[in-house]
């Protein structure tokens, strides 16, 4: 009968308490990303242009942060925003759920640059009236919101002068979690068995 150490025990707690709080950590903020170009656009058009967009959403701390660049549009931006919700995943179109005219501090007039925010989703200036009204007000249009980035019926969208619908726009989908978290969840319930025996042969 081969004893287990003490050491290996106390290492393999250490270890599992580390791993239980880096994912409870990840649990709230959820990201997505996109990757926006005018063939993606309903209708689609010809646009050089190319986004690229990472969005985080805390439906807990009420947070929601925006990041994106873009360049090579073929026109002055007039507007951003993320629209919400198609009918159908990754298609279609639906009216604008975030502020409008644009979202606050976004670059106007250039064909290229960079923006990044984070919202109030709690406050009902972080929303389109419109969709809050739709939605049955302020928590439900965030609610709604959290309901269409999870079913990839949400959208960021870039407008111009030259595509005033939109010249560019992806939609947004959730990041994977690593595939290492399913093996973490292998090597916990491995070692709620190591720690079984040892109290047994204790």
């Amino acid at each position: 009968m081969k004893p287990t150490g003490l050491g290996q025990v106390l290492g393999a707690a250490v270890i599992s308490t580390g791993l239980l709080t880096a994912t409870s950590l990840q649990a709230a903020p959820i990201l997505y990303t996109a990757h926006l170009t005018g063939p993606a656009e309903s209708p689609p058009n010809a646009s050089p242009g190319v986004g690229d967009a990472l969005v985080s959403f805390d439906a807990t701390a009420h947070t929601l942060s925006v990041n994106f660049s873009f360049s090579g549009l073929t026109a002055g931006t007039t507007a951003s925003h993320i629209h919400c919700c198609t009918p159908t995943p990754g298609t279609g179109t639906a009216g604008v759920a975030t502020q409008t005219p644009t979202f606050i501090g976004f670059p106007l007039g250039v064909t290229s640059g960079t923006y990044s925010n984070t919202f109030d989703t709690s406050q009902a200036s972080t929303w389109n009236l419109a969709f809050i009204t739709a939605s049955g007000g302020t928590p439900a249009a965030e609610a709604a919101l959290a309901a269409g980035l999870a079913a990839d019926k949400a959208y960021l969208n870039i407008h111009t002068t030259a595509f005033p619908n939109g010249e560019i726009r992806g939609f947004l989908v959730q990041v994977p979690e690593p595939a290492s978290l399913g093996l973490f969840g292998v090597a916990l319930a491995g070692l709620g068995l190591v720690r079984r025996r040892s109290r047994n042969q204790a």
